[in-house]
C-alpha cells in the first residue's frame, strides 16, 4: 500500500504542531472512522483516523462529514477517556505502520493518567486501539479474538502487543554498507521486490521508483545490480531520506489519462513517464484528503450510475430488436408491386376466370414479350373478389411502408439519443451529473424522476476551458445543457463544434466578436474529441461552424441539432492537453 511507514513518518511530522492541543470533540461518522477535534493556540484541527481495510489512514482533514444522531459505544468510550485531554506526544517505532498518540487526561478519580491511541495502518488488519498507562488494552474499534487471529489478540484487559515484525532495515538510519550487504542476501528476485524485503516501511511504488532511478528505466535483478547502478540506488535512497527528514517531500497523486486515481507518494515520480498524470499537493494530509475523497466520490458515482447503465443497455437492446423487426416487415413490403400486378391482370381477364379456380395463368401485358404469370386464387371467392383482395394487399403494403419508414427513422433517432446519454454517463464525474441525466431521462418518459415533490438540485455550469490564446471554451455536460449552451447562451459570432457522426458534447468558443486563431480552433476540436465517444480513437473528425448556422429540428430529442456552412478538422484526442486547458 502507498501509505507505508515512510509516508506515515511524513504524516507524523505534520501532526507534531498539534502537541499541546486539547481534545474538544470526538465523533464517529461510521463504524471504522474517528474524527478528533484538537484545539491549539493557532486554532482547531480535525484529526481523522480510519481503520477501514481499503482506506486506512491518519491525518489532519478539512472535509466535513455527517455524524450519526446517536454516537456509537466506541465513540462514547473515547469521549469519556479523552475528554479535555492534552496531546503530549506523537510516536512511531522506526518505520512501523503504527502511529501512537499519547494524551494526558484526568480519570474519574481526578488523577492525571496517560491514554494512548495506537493507529495501526496495516491494510485489512488496520485497527485503532485505546491503551492505558500500564500498557493494557482498554478497547479497540475492531476487537480481535481467537477465531480471527491466533498470533495476536486485541481484547479489553489484555496487554497490548506489537504486531509480528520482520527484521528489516530502516533506510532512515541504515548505512550504505548495511544496505548493500542486505541486498546481497536476496537472490533471484526483482530489485523492487528485494527492496521491499530488505527495508522496513516502504511501499511498492517507492521501491519501483528507486529501481527506476537506479536502472534508468531498465529491468534490474537484485543479484546482478552492481557498479554504477548500485551507486545510483544508494543515492536515490539517501535523497529520499533527506527529503523526509528535512520536510522537503513532494506529495503527489497519480491518475490515468481518464482521470481515475491510481496511487500517491511523498516523492516526485518518474517511473510512469507520460502514461500517467500527476497532481501535486502541499502536504501529506491534503494529499490523503484529496485522494480518498476523490476515490470515494468516484466509487459512489459509479454505484449510482450502475442502474442507469443497465437501463440504457436494456433500452438500446429493445429498440434495436424493434428496428430489426420493422426492417423485416419493410422488406416484405417490396412485394407490393406484384400485388397490384395480380389485381390488374385478374381484372383484365375476368371473362376467362370463374369461381372455384385455384390458379390463373395470365399474360403480363405490361412487358413486351407478355410472359405468362401464375396467380394463386382463393377458390371460395369470385374473380372480382380475388382481384379486390390483391388490391387491398397492395394498399396495406404501401401504407405499411410509409409508416415503417417513419418508425424506423424515429427508432434510429432514439438509438442515437440513448447512445448520447450513455456517452454522457461514462463521462459523469459527480452525483449531480447523474441526477441531471436522471431528470433528462424522466422528461423523455424513460424513467420516473424519483425526486417526488423534492426540488431537483441546481445543475452544474458547463465545463470551462481556457485556450492557449486566452479564449474561453465551454462544454455541455449532458444533452439538456448542450441545448442550452448552443441555442440560448451562444452568440451568433461564437464558434460551435461537434464530433462528426460520433456522439459527444457540444463545444462552444466564446469569441466576443473576434476571430480566434487556428490554434484555438484546434484545441477546441481536441476538447470536443476527448468529450465524445471517439476519445479512444487515433483520429477524430470534428465539424465546426458559426453558432448562427446551428438550428434544432422541430420535435427533436435533446442534444440533436442540424447545422450548415461548416468545416471539418481532423484531430488526435489528447487527454493531457484537455486537462491542462481545463479551468
Amino acid at each position: 500500500m502507498a501509505l507505508d511507514g515512510a509516508f506515515l513518518y511524513a504524516i507524523r511530522s505534520e501532526l507534531l504542531p498539534l502537541i499541546g492541543g486539547r481534545v474538544e470533540k470526538v465523533h464517529q461518522p461510521s463504524r471504522e472512522e474517528i474524527i478528533i477535534s484538537i484545539r491549539t493556540r493557532h486554532g482547531s484541527n480535525k484529526l481523522y483516523i480510519s481503520a477501514n481495510a481499503g482506506s486506512a489512514r491518519v491525518h489532519i482533514t478539512q472535509l466535513s462529514v455527517d455524524n450519526p444522531q446517536t454516537p456509537p459505544m466506541f465513540c462514547m468510550l473515547l469521549r469519556k477517556r479523552l475528554g479535555s485531554g492534552k496531546l503530549i506526544a506523537v510516536r512511531q517505532d522506526g518505520l512501523e505502520r503504527i502511529l501512537f498518540l499519547d494524551f494526558e487526561c484526568v480519570n474519574e478519580l481526578g488523577d492525571v493518567v496517560t491514554v494512548t491511541l495506537a493507529c495501526e495502518i496495516m491494510g485489512r488488519c488496520s485497527n485503532l486501539v485505546i491503551i492505558d498507562g500500564e500498557g493494557r488494552v482498554i478497547d479497540s474499534i475492531k476487537r480481535v479474538d481467537e477465531d480471527m487471529s491466533r498470533e495476536r489478540l486485541v481484547l479489553p484487559g489484555m496487554r497490548y502487543e506489537f504486531p509480528p515484525r520482520d527484521d528489516r532495515l530502516n533506510f532512515l538510519t541504515a548505512e550504505p554498507e548495511e544496505m548493500v550487504n542486505a541486498l546481497r542476501t536476496v537472490n533471484n528476485a526483482e530489485l523492487s521486490k528485494a527492496l521491499i524485503r530488505v527495508f522496513e516501511g516502504i511501499s511498492p511504488i517507492l521501491a519501483r521508483e528507486w529501481t527506476f532511478f537506479a536502472g534508468r528505466g531498465a529491468h534490474l535483478e537484485s543479484s546482478t545490480v552492481d557498479g554504477d547502478q548500485l551507486d545510483r540506488l544508494i543515492f536515490a535512497i539517501k535523497r529520499t531520506r533527506e527529503q523526509l527528514q528535512n520536510g522537503e517531500c513532494c506529495f503527489s497523486a497519480v491518475s490515468d489519462k481518464e482521470g481515475q486515481l491510481k496511487d500517491f507518494s511523498f516523492i516526485r515520480l518518474s517511473q510512469f513517464g507520460t502514461l500517467m498524470l500527476t497532481k501535486e499537493l502541499p502536504s501529506a494530509s491534503e494529499l490523503l484528503d484529496y485522494f480518498y475523497s476523490e476515490r470515494d466520490r468516484t466509487q459512489r458515482t459509479k454505484q449510482r450510475a450502475n442502474d442507469l447503465f443497465k437501463l440504457l443497455v436494456n433500452l438500446t437492446e429493445r429498440t434495436s430488436r424493434r428496428i430489426a423487426a420493422q426492417r423485416e416487415e419493410l422488406a416484405a413490403c417490396a412485394e407490393r408491386d406484384r400485388f397490384k400486378l395480380c389485381g390488374d391482370l385478374i381484372s383484365a381477364n375476368m371473362y376467362r376466370l370463374k369461381k372455384g379456380d385455384s390458379l390463373a395463368v395470365l399474360e403480363n401485358f405490361y412487358e413486351e414479350d407478355c410472359p405468362a404469370v401464375e396467380i394463386k386464387l382463393d377458390v371460395r371467392k369470385t374473380p372480382s373478389q380475388n382481384a379486390q383482395h390483391y388490391y387491398n394487399e397492395y394498399k396495406k403494403a404501401v401504407t405499411a411502408e410509409e409508416k415503417l419508414t417513419v418508425q424506423i427513422e424515429k427508432g434510429e433517432d432514439e438509438l442515437q439519443y440513448l447512445d448520447s446519454v450513455f456517452d454522457s454517463l461514462t463521462r459523469a464525474s459527480s452525483e449531480n451529473d447523474i441526477i441531471q441525466l436522471r431528470l433528462e431521462l424522466s422528461e423523455q418518459g424513460y424513467i420516473r424522476s424519483g425526486l417526488g415533490k423534492a426540488k431537483p438540485p441546481k445543475a452544474l455550469p458547463p465545463i470551462e476551458y481556457k485556450s492557449s490564446d486566452g479564449f474561453t471554451i465551454l462544454v455541455g455536460r449532458n444533452n439538456r445543457q448542450n441545448d442550452q449552451l448552443t441555442l440560448k447562451f451562444a452568440e451568433k459570432s461564437d464558434i460551435w463544434l461537434h464530433t462528426q457522426t460520433i456522439t459527444g458534447s457540444h463545444v462552444l468558443i466564446l469569441t466576443d466578436g473576434e476571430t480566434p486563431p487556428d490554434s484555438t480552433i484546434e484545441e477546441a476540436a481536441i476538447i470536443a474529441a476527448v468529450n465524445s465517444r471517439g476519445r479512444g480513437s487515433n483520429l477524430v473528425p470534428v465539424d465546426y461552424c458559426l453558432a448562427r448556422y446551428v438550428k434544432k429540428p422541430a420535435g427533436a430529442k435533446p442534444g440533436k441539432v442540424i447545422f450548415t456552412n461548416y468545416k471539418t478538422a481532423f484531430v488526435r484526442p489528447d487527454s493531457e492537453l484537455e486537462q491542462k486547458l481545463r479551468v
